[in-house]
């Protein structure tokens, strides 16, 4: 129980999740979205910033209200690389720490009447005629910095918003049911999202990994980082999709903010 040990709290290890949790004060585990809902659903963690899919999966956790990391067009790091046009795309590598981003792009690729393989990712940069690779993350970013003009790129949240009209949800802080004091470690959360996005520019300073320039278009451009109702109709889309196409089983949509 949570009242017998320190708060655990899990965050994927992206550059899109720095403005959430740059600045806590304990110890985080940083981890692949895939890996931190294993942990999170088998209660090793308390908290974690992981995959919108997994709360439609598995609906027993509260959600922090007011906080999301989404995008309402173009997110630049979720994206099928691809050669020639998406409908001769025969084959397509999934990354599999990709839940979310993969039945995101089942439903969009379904909703097209495409119908492509899904296989394992390669180690290799280099992409076989008529096969595409999902890349997400801090992966998708230099992935793309570095191949930009070999390749072509199908951004996911670009085409959900052509779609569907509103925001995606990519990920989302869910707490377990047993965590004594919710509203309090998400209003902490809340606060500190606060604090870093009025100190963005003091953020991207401190950026090692990537460009400063790139990380302002990023965070400023691509990125949104509240849940409010249209990111809420956004992720309800996503839930109806993923039932229509056998992704979910059928059942209510029913929000526990705190």
């Amino acid at each position: 129980m949570q009242d017998r040990h320190p708060l655990r709290i899990g965050c994927v290890k992206y550059l899109n999740a720095r403005p959430l949790i740059h600045g806590w004060p304990i110890d985080v585990v940083l981890d692949h979205p895939s890996a931190l809902c294993a942990q999170l659903s088998g209660g090793e963690l308390d908290i974690a910033l992981v995959s919108s899919f997994e709360f439609l999966r598995n609906p027993i956790y509260r959600m922090v209200d007011g906080i999301s990391i989404s995008s309402d067009g173009p997110v630049y790091s979720v994206v099928v690389a691809h050669v020639g046009e998406m409908s001769d795309v025969k084959e397509i590598e999934l990354d599999p720490a990709a839940e979310t981003s993969g039945n995101l792009l089942r439903c969009l690729l379904n909703e097209r009447k495409l119908t492509p393989r899904f296989v394992a990712t390669s180690t290799s940069s280099s992409l076989p005629k008529g096969t595409a690779r999902l890349l997400i993350g801090d992966q998708a970013i230099r992935f793309r910095q570095k191949h930009a003009k070999e390749f072509q790129f199908w951004d996911l949240g670009e085409q959900w918003k052509k779609l569907v009209g509103l925001p995606f949800v990519y990920a989302l802080w869910l707490v377990r049911p047993e965590v004594v004091d919710p509203k309090s470690i998400a209003d902490r959360l809340r606060r500190l999202r606060d604090s870093n996005l009025a100190n963005i520019d003091s953020l991207i300073a401190g950026e090692k990994e990537f460009d400063r320039g790139f990380c302002a278009r990023y965070y400023r451009e691509h990125l949104r980082f509240g849940f409010g109702e249209r990111e809420m109709e956004g992720l309800r889309a996503f839930h109806h999709l993923c039932q229509k196409h056998d992704l979910l089983p059928k059942r209510d949509f029913a929000l526990n903010l705190v």
